[in-house]
C-alpha cells in the first residue's frame, strides 16, 4: 500500500481483492487514515461501493432478545448467550499494569514500556468484546426475520455506579449499532420496542403486570396464574409479541404504570425501514453504514 508522504508499506492483511475490485472499478478509494492503536499501526480506507441490499418483506421467524449483565443475551427460544466478560477477567492483570505503570519515573523508557503494555491489554480487552459481538449479531442478523430489542437508555443505565462497570463491559451500545447495519445487509428486519415497555414486569402470557420488580429477583413468579419462569426469558417472549399488532395492542391494554399514557408502537431501527439505502461490503472489521471503511494492518 503506498501512502502519501510515507511511501510504500507492508499490509499484515491480505488486500488483494481490494486491488481486483479498485481494477474492476467496484471500488473507489477516497481517503485512508493512518492510526496508531496500543503501538500498532492501521489504515482505515473510506471507500464508495455500490451494493444490492436485500429488501425485507416482514417474512421469516421473529426472535426477541433481553439483554442482561449475567447472560449477555436471551432469546425468546430458550437459548441463552453468555458474554466473554473481558474486562472482569482481566482486571487482575489490568491493576497490576496500572500500579506498574505509575511506579514508574516520569519520562523513563520503563515508564514508556509500561505504557506499551498497558495499552496492549486494553485493547486485547476490546478486541474480545468486539469480536464476540460481531459473531452474535451476524448470527442473529442471518438466521431470523425480524429481530425484537429494547430501547435501552445506557447512558442513564451507566450513572449505576454498582453496575457500570459490568454495562460497559457488555456493550449494549455496540450491539444495537452493529445490529442495525448487519440487519440491512442480510434483509432482516431490526424491531426497537418502546422504552417504556415493561418487558420484564409484563406476564407473557395472561399479561399481568407487576407493580414492583427487584433486579435482584430473577424469576418472575406470576401471581394471577402461578406461572413461575425466568426473568429474562419471561422479556425475551414479551419482547418477541412487541413485532406483532394484536400482541401490541393486548399490551397496550394492559400497561399500569411506567408509561401507561405513553403512545407505544414497533418502530424499526434509525427511523426508517431496515434494507433501505446503501451500505458498504460486509467485512469481518468494517464498521456500520456511517463509517463507510475498512480497517487494514500494516
Amino acid at each position: 500500500m503506498t501512502l502519501p508522504r510515507i511511501g510504500t508499506v507492508r499490509t499484515l492483511e491480505d488486500a488483494s481483492k481490494w486491488v481486483e475490485r479498485m481494477a474492476q472499478g467496484c471500488v473507489r478509494v477516497t481517503s485512508a487514515t493512518v492510526s496508531r492503536e496500543a503501538d500498532r499501526w492501521f489504515v482505515s480506507l473510506a471507500v464508495e461501493v455500490e451494493r444490492a441490499i436485500p429488501i425485507s418483506n416482514g417474512s421469516g421467524d421473529t426472535i426477541g432478545v433481553d439483554l442482561g449483565v449475567l447472560s449477555l443475551a436471551t432469546l425468546s427460544d430458550g437459548t441463552v448467550i453468555p458474554g466473554p466478560k473481558a474486562l472482569r477477567r482481566g482486571l487482575r492483570q489490568l491493576r497490576r499494569l496500572s500500579r506498574s505503570h505509575s511506579r514508574k519515573t516520569r519520562g523513563s523508557r520503563n515508564r514508556a514500556r509500561a505504557a506499551r503494555r498497558l495499552a496492549r491489554h486494553h485493547a486485547k480487552v476490546a478486541h474480545l468484546r468486539r469480536d464476540h459481538l460481531h459473531q452474535l449479531t451476524t448470527r442473529l442478523a442471518k438466521t431470523h426475520g425480524r429481530i425484537v430489542v429494547e430501547d435501552l437508555n445506557v447512558k442513564g443505565m451507566l450513572g449505576n455506579r454498582q453496575l457500570a462497570r459490568a454495562l460497559s463491559d457488555s456493550g449494549f451500545g455496540e450491539f444495537r449499532r452493529q445490529l442495525s447495519y448487519k440487519c440491512q445487509w442480510y434483509g432482516s428486519e431490526l424491531v426497537v420496542a418502546d422504552r417504556f415497555f415493561p418487558s420484564s414486569k409484563r406476564r407473557c402470557g395472561c399479561g399481568t403486570v407487576k407493580e414492583e420488580l427487584s433486579l435482584s429477583e430473577r424469576i418472575y413468579r406470576c401471581q394471577s396464574c402461578g406461572l413461575v419462569l425466568d426473568r429474562d426469558l419471561n422479556a425475551a417472549i414479551n419482547l418477541a409479541g412487541w413485532a406483532h399488532p394484536a400482541v401490541t395492542a393486548s399490551a397496550a391494554e394492559t400497561l399500569t404504570a411506567c408509561g401507561a399514557d405513553r403512545k407505544t408502537g414497533p418502530r424499526p431501527a434509525g427511523g426508517r425501514e431496515a434494507g433501505t439505502g446503501i451500505a458498504p461490503e460486509p467485512t469481518g472489521s468494517i464498521g456500520g453504514p456511517q463509517t463507510r471503511g475498512a480497517f487494514v494492518r500494516v
